[in-house]
């Protein structure tokens, strides 16, 4: 077995060492003959055998006794330890290609391909009330929400999209033109739900709710704009209105839609529903009623649907 780790670690240092390089050869002609049941030309096992002991002697002779008593153990245990090794760094690998994440859909452990975990991160939703367990992506649930009360692109297609998102988060920032990228290239149905996070943003639900309800094709240009504008920009009631007239909305009918007190129970009712899918944090995309939370990178939301 000792061949064996030895091809995998002079593969690697024969990549900037010609000495390793040679070491990988012999290690890789002995572990060839080890398949066929023939031993090692060059006695390439008793040779790194030798090594080991030979810098082992000269820290503890004891270890170094224990060593070369114990070696063909010694050999399969860091075989299993490698070959265990390599199947974490593949599933690993795999999993970060799929999900973004070294350990699965929307899991947030240390990943070394992500490590500072940017595809999980979110901005927390404050939830009425503190649940004993934390709540996971499978606890999430689009059962309570009428999509039909929110902004929608409809080219009637087998394939959903639901955004759940602010303009002031960071990476609902991120996540939002991966998404409305995949949906133009598919001609997906899409629903965007906003979410106000952020305290300052409330007041752009109503705008949302509003907007949409006067004109549906330009509400999608003051959505985008809105995503690109600054966030401190987008926490002023008055910009927001202003970019809103910018776009071609009538000021005065959109603010008196905003004041209205319909329009707010409105939102209430569907801040509730928000609320009942269990959300924990944004951006949530479902994708055909499966949930991703956090910016993903584009080739997993392509993924996904496909």
């Amino acid at each position: 077995m000792i061949c064996i780790i030895a091809l995998i670690v002079f593969s690697v240092l024969g990549i900037f060492s010609a000495t390793h390089r040679a070491l990988a050869k012999e290690a890789l002609d002995c572990v060839f003959r080890r398949i066929t049941l023939r031993p090692c030309n060059t006695g390439f096992d008793e040779k790194i055998k030798g090594k080991i002991i030979g810098k082992l002697i000269g820290r503890s002779v004891f270890a170094a006794r224990i060593f070369s008593r114990h070696f063909a153990i010694i050999s399969w245990l860091l075989f299993i330890l490698t070959i265990a090794s390599a199947f974490f760094v593949v599933r690993g690998a795999v999993n970060y290609y799929l999900y973004g994440s070294c350990n699965g859909l929307d899991q947030s452990g240390f990943c070394v391909f992500d490590p500072m975990g940017e595809n999980n991160k979110t901005s927390p939703v404050k939830s009425g009330s503190c649940p004993i367990a934390p709540v996971l992506e499978k606890d999430l649930t689009l059962a309570s929400l009428d999509v039909g009360q929110f902004p929608q692109k409809i080219f009637g297609s087998q394939n959903q999209i639901i955004f759940i998102g602010c303009y002031n988060c960071d990476y609902s920032r991120k996540a939002y033109p991966l998404i409305q990228k995949l949906v133009d290239k598919n001609k997906i149905d899409f629903t965007f739900v906003h979410i106000p996070v952020k305290e300052e943003t409330g007041h752009i639900s109503s705008y949302v709710y509003c907007a949409y309800k006067e004109d549906k094709e330009k509400f999608w240009s003051f959505n985008e704009k809105l995503f690109v504008s600054d966030k401190e920009d987008v926490a002023d009631n008055e910009y927001v209105s202003e970019l809103a007239e910018s776009i071609g909305f009538d000021a005065a009918k959109l603010q008196q839609c905003v004041s209205d007190s319909a329009t707010k129970d409105i939102i209430k009712k569907q801040s509730e529903q928000i609320q009942a899918t269990g959300i924990y944090g944004t951006p949530t995309v479902f994708i055909n009623g499966k949930a991703l939370v956090g910016p993903k990178p584009y080739r997993v939301y392509e993924r996904m649907l496909k």
